[in-house]
């Protein structure tokens, strides 16, 4: 059942800051997708289809663009020239509680280590506190996602007592840790 709650976005969205310029995707960016989601660590810790393939590119470049259009959802390559994605980052509400909005993000193998995933989510997190009604910005993450935890903990997200989250992904129960922002980096 999709969220009664949207967010309320730009009709094009684009933030830069912390030597990145997040972007939204577009047909060009196909091949970047498979390159970007074709990978054992994204498939271990992500929802994306797995293999990733240019089909599955599309589909999910089409679901993304629907749930942009719905007010549902706003997913943005992560790059550092405006051009080439190098990971993705996305905002939605969160689906244990619509007052609170979550980011995802995801970096390709290639990029990794280069802190893009903490500079992206930093800089959408300020945005989302800045424009939209949400009680709270969180992660959830999967115990055990140790590079993830760290990303939160970097970026000023402190781990909650909130009940675990548990959602299916490909066919497995998975159980996820609410991170809050405070502000507080580390």
């Amino acid at each position: 059942m999709d969220s009664p709650l949207t967010l309320a976005l730009p009709p094009h969205l684009r933030l830069e800051g912390f030597g990145l310029h997040l972007r939204e995707w577009s047909e060009d960016d196909i091949s970047a997708l498979v390159e970007l989601y074709d990978d054992p660590e994204v498939a271990r810790w992500t929802p994306v289809a797995s293999p990733f393939d240019t089909m599955a590119g599309q589909v999910y470049l089409a679901e993304a663009r629907e749930a942009r259009v719905q007010g549902r959802k706003v997913q943005l390559a992560i790059t550092t020239d405006g051009v080439r994605p190098l990971g993705e980052v996305l905002l939605f509400r969160n689906k244990a509680d619509e007052r609170d909005v979550e980011i995802a993000y995801a970096v390709g193998a290639a990029h990794r280590g280069r802190g893009l995933a903490s500079r992206a989510v930093r800089l959408l997190s300020d945005y989302a506190v800045r424009h939209t009604d949400a009680r709270r910005v969180v992660l959830c993450i999967e115990e055990g996602n140790t590079a993830s935890a760290a990303v939160a903990r970097t970026t000023g997200f402190t781990l909650t007592d909130d009940e675990p989250v548990l959602r299916m992904s490909r066919g497995r129960e998975i159980t996820l840790r609410t991170w809050r922002l405070t502000g507080e980096t580390g």
